[in-house]
């Protein structure tokens, strides 16, 4: 049950992200050539909603196990080495993910008013000084009023208000996409380690496709 409803979410955000895009990207070239206008902020917020797609995809796919990967050497070795393999493979993975996490947190959070973790790869405390750009804002996108609550969060007293989104809303992608990529490789690691799977990419779409591809050719003979 809690797997359905939290793939529902996920698919949801997903494919809505993905209609948003086609939507403005349709949208924009209507206005362009047949009322010859242009949609400002069409294409910036495209790119945004890019990014949200395919980070928080990635994290998903995970999940699902759909990403791409070369399981010649784990398919040529025992059961006992291929669990090996697969938690080095996974320790690996989490690194990253913590190295992702740290540098999307650190560039966001100056954005959000935060201080940014202090160390070059791994985090040693925070700053007791950093220089907020709080205030910074995307080139075309226009604050909506219902997000205009977020002016007290980021701005200071005798700041202007916002015209454009701040980046802080945009960018928190990036800290969120990674600790969701970051516990999706935990989970794998679990499962690796109680033997559930002995690897990390487990599905075989390509295979799968092939041998449908195989069956359908003999039926037509």
């Amino acid at each position: 049950m809690h797997a359905n409803w939290t793939d529902a979410i996920e698919e949801t955000l997903i494919a809505a992200l993905l209609g948003l895009m086609t939507l403005l990207t349709f949208a924009n070239v209507v206005a362009r050539y047949v009322f010859n206008s242009n949609i400002l902020w069409a294409l910036e917020l495209t790119v945004f909603a890019f990014g949200w797609l395919v980070l928080l995809g990635a994290s998903y796919a995970v999940k699902k196990g759909m990403h791409l990967g070369v399981d010649l050497v784990i398919n040529a070795v025992q059961p006992r080495a291929r669990r090996v393999l697969g938690l080095v493979s996974v320790a690996c993975c989490i690194a990253f993910a913590c190295l992702l996490l740290k540098g999307g947190y650190d560039y966001w959070a100056v954005f959000a008013d935060l201080p940014p973790t202090e160390g070059r790869w791994f985090p040693l405390g925070f700053p007791e000084t950093f220089r907020s750009q709080s205030f910074y804002e995307v080139n075309d996108i226009p604050l909506p009023e219902f997000l205009r609550f977020i002016e007290g969060w980021l701005l200071y007293p005798g700041d202007p208000p916002f015209e454009k989104v701040p980046k802080a809303i945009p960018y928190a992608v990036l800290p969120l996409s990674a600790m969701l990529l970051l516990f999706r490789f935990l989970q794998a690691a679990w499962r690796i380690w109680h033997g559930s799977t002995d690897r990390l990419v487990v599905s075989h779409e390509v295979d799968d496709e092939l041998a449908e591809t195989r069956a359908g050719a003999r039926e037509t003979e």
